[in-house]
């Protein structure tokens, strides 16, 4: 059992954080099975159907949320792995059709305010690769700052190897 099995709803200006559900796959399928989208992230294939999203759903931990706008419903996801030594690493994506709205970014704060508050997190780990910029700048603005350690990382949708830029979050 996992130290803490707690799922909430964080509430932002704008959106929604809450817990995933199984009747969530179709739309995530459908904002997921766009390149762009999933070649930006390094665990999401491309094609993407809706029997991925299904599988994403049922694995999903307590520290994964479904990001909800009131106007268009799920817009993305946002949540946290535990990556080596037990680090927490914030990972997350918006559907194209969502982008430059600031809503990665106000999802990111959302999920660092959980993160610090309600899971006691001190430390957080990031990550984006180099030919994202953007998603630089949203952990930027979510507190993050650059530890100047650049490593390989693996698209799946890509199927290559690209460099990423490590960021961390210190409460």
């Amino acid at each position: 059992m996992r130290p803490l099995e707690i799922q909430s709803v964080v509430e932002t200006p704008s959106l929604r954080l809450r817990p995933p559900r199984l009747n969530d796959a179709g739309r995530l399928a459908k904002l997921l099975n766009d390149f762009e989208v999933a070649k930006m992230t390094t665990s999401i294939p491309h094609p993407y159907g809706i029997e991925d999203a299904e599988q994403f759903l049922r694995e999903a931990t307590p520290e994964t949320f479904v990001v909800e706008h009131p106007d268009h419903g799920p817009i993305g996801t946002v949540g946290f792995s535990e990556g080596e030594g037990r680090r927490a690493e914030l990972g997350y994506w918006i559907g194209k059709p969502y982008w430059g709205g600031g809503f990665a970014t106000e999802a990111a704060r959302g999920a660092m305010g959980w993160a610090k508050s309600v899971w006691n997190r001190r430390h957080v780990a990031a990550r984006h690769f180099v030919d994202n910029p953007a998603s630089g700048e949203v952990l930027c603005k979510s507190g993050f700052l650059y530890t100047g350690l650049v490593t390989p990382s693996i698209s799946k949708a890509r199927n290559e190897i690209v460099p990423s830029r490590w960021m961390v979050w210190l409460a």
